[in-house]
């Protein structure tokens, strides 16, 4: 979803920049759209980022437990695997 709405404010913004020659009192469209661009710009590489930090914080622990059972003399093995 972030790289969708990255995408969407940098294609916003160079339509505001290179396409749209209207203008309007006290604002400038052109500015507009390059900042617009500058912040789709920004999000596309947080989310890169975010996206880079979040693979590789994914961590699988393995634990495994072998008890014996004193009135029987059975060997219980138990094996747990987690994701974090």
């Amino acid at each position: 979803m972030r790289f969708g709405s990255a995408i969407a404010l940098m294609a916003l913004g160079a339509i505001l920049s290179f396409a749209v020659q209207d203008a309007i009192a006290g604002f400038d469209l052109t500015v507009a759209g390059y900042i617009l661009m500058a912040a789709g710009a920004l999000l596309f590489i947080v989310s890169l980022i975010m996206m880079g930090v979040s693979s590789s914080s994914n961590r699988r622990v393995s634990e495994s437990r072998t008890l014996q059972d004193p009135a029987t003399g059975e060997s219980v093995r138990r094996q747990e695997t987690r994701d974090f």
